[in-house]
């Protein structure tokens, strides 16, 4: 038989309920306001935190062939593109973050040179009067760090021209005769077939 219990035996009995009670009910509170601090705090940090260099897709068709130009479209923030952020003569990614690539569903004609289907890393190196766009096999890359001229698998060249209206973003256009890339106050059009 159990013995009955004592005073101090109810007494802590319902002292330990009552706090574990209050330290529960005390949590439960505490854990929400936390919550609802960290989801305020959190939406106004991503808010601020939007990417620098959102990522932008520009399809289109041209001839038979589907064309899809992934890249990271960076703005121009007031800084001079042309021959300082993006030096003449040097390899330059074509966007931002990865390397911008070109995928095409069938071989088309660029510039008058074939270009086999498939997914490539489109580079250039831009000059004042004349850009060397390369269609590089690693479409996977990161910038132009890695780049390697060996596996390039076309290299054309095309001419920049003052476009109609400022780009503050970089941006990819697949029109009826190829694609464009404008940004700032250039704009250089790719003949793609």
């Amino acid at each position: 038989m159990r013995p009955l219990p004592t005073r101090l035996h109810v007494f802590l009995y319902y002292y330990i309920h009552y706090f574990k009670y209050r330290t529960m009910k005390k949590l439960f509170v505490l854990s929400a306001f936390f919550f609802a601090i960290a989801f305020l705090c959190g939406s106004t940090v991503q808010a601020q935190n939007a990417p620098a260099s959102p990522a932008q897709t520009a399809k289109g068709k041209l001839g038979n062939a589907d064309v899809t130009i992934s890249y990271s479209s960076p703005a121009v923030k007031g800084r001079t593109l042309w021959g300082q952020l993006v030096p003449y003569g040097k390899v330059w990614r074509a966007g931002a973050n990865d390397a911008t690539t070109f995928e095409t569903s069938s071989a088309v004609q660029v510039e008058g040179k074939t270009l086999p289907a498939g997914k490539y890393a489109l580079f250039a190196i831009p000059q004042e009067n004349e850009w060397t766009i390369v269609f590089n096999k690693v479409s996977k890359q990161w910038g132009a760090f890695n780049y390697d001229q060996g596996q390039d698998a076309l290299r054309v060249t095309a001419k920049p021209r003052k476009a109609a209206s400022f780009n503050e973003r970089l941006a990819y256009n697949v029109g009826k005769d190829g694609f464009t890339l404008a940004w700032g106050d250039l704009e250089v059009p790719v003949s793609v077939k």
